[in-house]
């Protein structure tokens, strides 16, 4: 289409895959006592966690709460000396923290119900509403219900490649995703305005699947929140130090530059390092709670860090423990990790997990190996589970699930289906 003529693999070889099995081995097979084992162990270490949350973790978001508003009061004021560069530096580092801790430590986790049963009303995942331009409840949608029902599904979880990406070997290449790596940086420059048009769909508009019209309702949404933002950032607060319009501006446009690219990159680190694994509508069609578990550890990973780090990046350096338990308050997933890796190690499972600088390069290094047709590179055998099946299912190989679901676990499935209908009415987290 666009008159390319490259050679094919032999110059590329250093963009194959990463953490993989040497060729011929042989897949890990979990059978049906192993995966059913691991879903009680799940779920008893999640009740354990249910049944001591308490005043440590009201105590706990009270003091990321007032951290975030002091960073913003600081680096508001801050920017009315901003004629004095070091001051201006401060403040925009002060403001661009705020930002981080609102978005990531306080939005994303109080917006997936996790403090719900305090009943403080500023803390209710169904009103809370933060510091970004994409509204609440079309967040809820597209993550609490969509993303985490549906994660690494392949035609049904769209943060695979948010619509714009090529992100797993099995989406169909086209030569639209040569341009992978720069869809890539202008989604993670932009990415609050990303999210913001996530529920839109718009790869959908454009095969004509979807209408316009139908994107209407969630428009005005976007033109509330988006103003007041707009308003507010750009505007109101560039006015309240006069003379100093443009530095104020400026700083703000950089503090919010600073939160889209930090909040992109440790997202993407937590869903699309090697080693990642995503799945089929077949391969998971009526999960047991047990197989639902495995997707969730075969499809996350984990970054390592000072604990700082991890109140930056609002403990998703714990993607793995987060897609487990989405409910549970964040700042406990440090204590969770270790017992969730102690499961993985006790079945076989990979623990997916690495240092910033080296999940940024694996992500990245996918963004530029998924751009370039599959002849063009040589693919190493990923590491691969085979889940055991009944009757005449057979098994999925390289890194798939195959899955069936036992009689008994019927009506336990008609319930969360219930529940799933329900979730995706109000974008409550649903876990199946």
């Amino acid at each position: 289409m666009f008159g390319l003529s490259l050679p094919t693999v032999p110059f590329l070889p250093f963009l194959s895959g990463g953490r993989s099995t040497p060729a011929g081995d042989a897949p890990l097979v979990l059978d049906r006592t192993s995966i059913d084992e691991i879903g009680r162990e799940l779920d008893a270490l999640r009740e354990e966690t249910l049944a001591t949350l308490g005043e440590e973790d009201r105590e706990y978001i009270y003091r990321i709460i007032k951290a975030q508003r002091g960073f913003e009061v600081a680096g508001r004021g801050l920017l009315f000396l901003g004629f004095l560069p070091p001051a201006w530096l401060a403040g925009v580092a002060a403001l661009s923290v705020s930002k981080i801790l609102d978005n990531m430590e306080i939005g994303h986790n109080v917006m997936h119900g996790q403090y719900d049963w305090m009943r403080e009303p500023s803390l209710n995942s169904r009103v809370f509403e933060w510091d970004t331009v994409c509204p609440s409840d079309q967040w809820r949608h597209s993550h609490n219900y969509v993303h985490h029902t549906y994660t690494n599904i392949l035609g049904k979880d769209r943060d695979i490649g948010y619509g714009i990406l090529r992100m797993d070997p099995a989406q169909r290449w086209h030569p639209y995703y040569l341009g992978n790596p720069v869809y890539a940086t202008a989604l993670m420059l932009l990415f609050e305005w990303g999210v913001m048009l996530h529920d839109a769909e718009v790869e959908r508009i454009v095969a004509r699947k979807r209408s316009w019209r139908d994107v209407l309702p969630l428009a005005k949404g976007w033109w509330r929140k988006a103003r007041r933002q707009v308003v507010k950032d750009y505007l109101a607060f560039p006015l309240l130090t006069g003379p100093l319009f443009v530095p104020t501006l400026l700083g703000n446009a950089t503090a919010n530059l600073v939160r889209n690219v930090w909040a992109y990159s440790i997202i993407f680190c937590g869903h699309f390092p090697s080693g990642v694994q995503s799945f089929t509508e077949e391969e998971t069609a009526e999960e047991t709670r047990g197989e639902w578990y495995v997707r969730q550890l075969l499809g996350s990973a984990n970054i390592t860090g000072t604990p700082l780090f991890h109140i930056m990046s609002g403990n998703l350096s714990h993607q793995i423990e987060h897609h487990l338990f989405p409910d549970l308050p964040a700042h406990r997933y440090p204590e969770l990790a270790p017992r969730v890796r102690e499961v993985c190690e006790k079945h076989g499972l990979p623990y997916n997990t690495g240092g910033l600088t080296a999940q940024v390069a694996s992500v990245w290094k996918k963004i530029f190996l998924l751009a370039l047709p599959p002849g063009w590179v040589r693919q190493e055998p990923e590491v691969r589970v085979v889940l055991e099946r009944r009757e005449t299912h057979p098994a999925a190989t390289a890194g798939t699930l195959a899955l069936d679901t036992p009689a008994q676990d019927t009506a336990v499935l008609g319930t969360a289906a219930q529940d799933i209908d329900k979730g995706a009415e109000d974008g409550r987290t649903v876990r199946t």
